[in-house]
């Protein structure tokens, strides 16, 4: 993708091919603002991956440290039903989900992307099995000295469960990124679009101009690299943490 993005088309669609460009071109990445407006849709995406990424990891974290750490009833219930919600295929809720926004007067809203992924089955799993690491003592200890518990979630837990955020982030942000159905269905106005679905622009009625489309997807993927590199070096910790509880 990366090579064929500094091709020119005529290269691309040649019936001899070649894995290094033989006529190296910058062309196809001076042209993707020709295209559409590649610069709007990046950043619509980069705002939402970002937003809903924010929300996930709270709350998931949130839910994950009540679940492990308190003891009250329907405490399993709860968590079971949590686990339950990660078997349904996302397929199977898209028409109801689609039906009950549009009835509420949110299509063509970003509010209509960011309610139905701000709680994360996978994600309250995932850090609940991690809260199970933090030491009782430790709350113990915050409770004596006076602190409130909302006090020892900011300022003991959340500072104790950095790998376990840092790998959900990860996984998170690269979901949202990569979401094309849903902002497909919701989101009408081409100029409030994310960049997965404007990526589709390149596939013309007789023909796809290949070389924009490798260069868009090529700049596309960045983030998430820089996500990935932000967060490395605690993704391995964070997903063997959650592992093995």
């Amino acid at each position: 993708m990366v090579l064929s993005a500094f091709k020119p088309n005529s290269e691309i669609n040649a019936a001899e091919q070649n894995f290094l460009p033989q006529s190296w071109t910058f062309e196809n990445f001076l042209s993707i603002q020709e295209n559409f407006d590649f610069l709007r849709l990046f950043g619509n995406s980069v705002f939402l991956s970002v937003t809903i990424t924010a929300i996930v990891l709270y709350t998931s974290a949130l839910a994950g440290f009540v679940i492990a750490k308190y003891e009250f009833r329907g405490r399993g219930l709860l968590f079971g039903f949590t686990v339950g919600t990660m078997m349904i295929p996302w397929a199977v809720t898209i028409i109801p989900r689609y039906t009950m926004f549009v009835d509420a007067g949110l299509q063509d809203n970003y509010l209509s992307i960011i309610v139905p992924a701000a709680i994360s089955g996978f994600g309250i799993f995932m850090m609940r099995q991690n809260m199970h690491a933090v030491p009782d003592e430790v709350l113990e200890a915050a409770r004596i000295d006076g602190a409130s518990e909302i006090r020892i979630f900011h300022r003991i837990v959340l500072p104790m469960s950095t790998n376990a955020i840092a790998a959900l982030a990860i996984f998170q942000f690269l979901w949202v990124w990569d979401d094309y159905l849903w902002p497909y269905l919701m989101i009408n106005d081409n100029a409030n679009q994310v960049l997965a679905v404007g990526l589709t622009t390149f596939a013309g009625q007789y023909g796809t101009d290949y070389g924009g489309l490798f260069a868009a997807t090529t700049i596309s993927i960045l983030p998430v690299i820089v996500v990935y590199i932000i967060f490395q070096r605690r993704f391995i910790a964070g997903v063997a943490s959650a592992a093995v509880k």
